[in-house]
């Protein structure tokens, strides 16, 4: 039986092409544990929404049936990600920046990296707990807290700060709630609840990851990156995210095949 505990894409993708598991079982097991330690057992706060289950194992049932036929699009073929609740979606997730001001916003279309990241092969199950307005309120709000959601919890010391803003999305990777997931950075939205959590991230180069579909802060600063459990994983999710867009004056096309250089 596969374990998944500190599983890793890479473990995840040769279990998948050996038929040990299927995107399916994959994505059932991400949904249980989630279930399990979410609101409930370590109650960790990690996660605002997830997409109902029948609508995306119907998205891993068509993955898997790419990959039986030999087509896989590369190493986030049927891998579930988290995304920061601050970024669109267009399958009827809101995108409420973690306040109850937005919880009923519904996006009309995918923001240009989640199309990336579908494109990519991967599975968006739903959004990650945030510092509401990705810390945007005040200087002394708490780290990791939204109304939407509550305080999410540090899983390796609830007492101890999980660290803002992307805290919900640092703690599903690190209590193996989520396999990869995505936060934003501002000044220290990724990297702070990585180191604090124990993850990897990387904070790209404004522009080389789009920035339209996200709840703005500063237009000099803000970017989108991946965290994972491990830096292959984080440069594969990276690899995926980029992309010149139109709708984004300061995209850009990167050419560099970042995971050639692991």
């Amino acid at each position: 039986e596969f374990d998944f505990r500190e599983g890793t894409v890479t473990q995840l993708q040769s279990a998948m092409a050996t038929g040990e598991l299927s995107a399916e079982q994959v994505v059932r097991h991400y949904y249980r544990q989630i279930a399990q330690h979410n609101r409930r057992g370590a109650d960790l706060r990690a996660v605002n929404q997830l997409l109902p289950l029948d609508e995306a194992l119907a998205i891993a049932q068509e993955l898997d049936r790419e990959r039986a036929q030999g087509s896989t699009r590369g190493p986030l073929h049927g891998v579930p990600v988290l995304l920061k609740d601050n970024i669109d979606t267009g399958d009827g997730l809101a995108n409420t920046a973690g306040s109850l001001l937005l919880k009923a916003h519904v996006p009309g279309q995918d923001a240009f990296l989640v199309q990336q990241l579908r494109a990519a092969g991967a599975i968006i199950i739903g959004k990650a707990n945030l510092s509401e307005w990705a810390n945007f309120r005040s200087t002394a709000s708490s780290s990791g807290w939204s109304s939407v959601g509550g305080q999410v919890q540090n899983p390796f010391d609830t007492t101890r700060s999980p660290c803002g803003s992307s805290s919900g999305s640092a703690v599903a990777v690190s209590a193996n709630l989520i396999p990869l997931a995505v936060g934003t950075e501002t000044d220290g939205s990724l990297v702070c609840p990585a180191a604090i959590n124990g993850i990897v991230t990387i904070k790209p180069t404004l522009g080389s990851v789009s920035r339209s579909g996200i709840i703005p802060i500063s237009h000099s600063q803000d970017s989108a990156g991946p965290m994972a459990r491990t830096v292959r994983d984080a440069v594969y999710m990276l690899q995926a995210m980029l992309g010149a867009d139109a709708t984004d004056s300061a995209s850009y096309s990167v050419s560099t095949d970042y995971a050639q250089h692991l």
